[in-house]
């Protein structure tokens, strides 16, 4: 599937980071693995579940850049070994990808049962919250210029 934001991007200022994710979506591969859920707990609060059955601890690495969060699991082939009959549980190294929002950053990161469960919390900064102006009524306040100053400058 080809998808072709240009027209788009012509006529918007400031998509350019949303358009790359689309296109970047679009254009990577249908890899399914491992399985993963997405919740959202609350109004700042998420939650990635990824299934990650054979893994242990020390065999996965989860990685927090500004606006990314990688998570991937190194696993060695030798679990195919002669006394296998049948190998179904998927054990394949992987990487996976998770684009964050600004102010997003990981909680916590907990390996129980095969799940790994990782929390996130969206913080904005005080000074980016919206805040109200009060309205006033009246004429703004006159300036009264402040003397000192320009007897400093006189005398400079």
């Amino acid at each position: 599937m080809r998808l072709d934001l240009t027209p788009y991007r012509r006529s918007t200022i400031g998509f350019d980071r949303l358009f790359d994710l689309i296109e970047a979506n679009a254009r990577s591969s249908s890899e399914n693995y491992p399985p993963f859920n997405l919740e959202r707990l609350a109004e700042d609060r998420y939650r990635i579940t990824l299934a990650v059955a054979g893994f242990s601890r020390d065999e996965i690495e989860i990685t927090a850049q500004q606006n990314l969060l990688l998570v991937a699991g190194k696993k060695d082939d030798k679990a195919t070994g002669p006394n296998f009959l049948h190998v179904g549980i998927a054990t394949r190294s992987f990487e996976r990808r998770f684009e964050l929002a600004d102010f997003v950053f990981v909680e916590d990161a907990r390996l129980n049962d095969g799940l790994l469960v990782i929390d996130l919390v969206r913080e904005v900064p005080e000074a980016m919250k919206p805040k109200s102006i009060s309205i006033k009524t009246g004429q703004k306040p006159t300036v009264v210029e402040d003397k000192r100053d320009e007897n400093e400058a006189q005398a400079a």
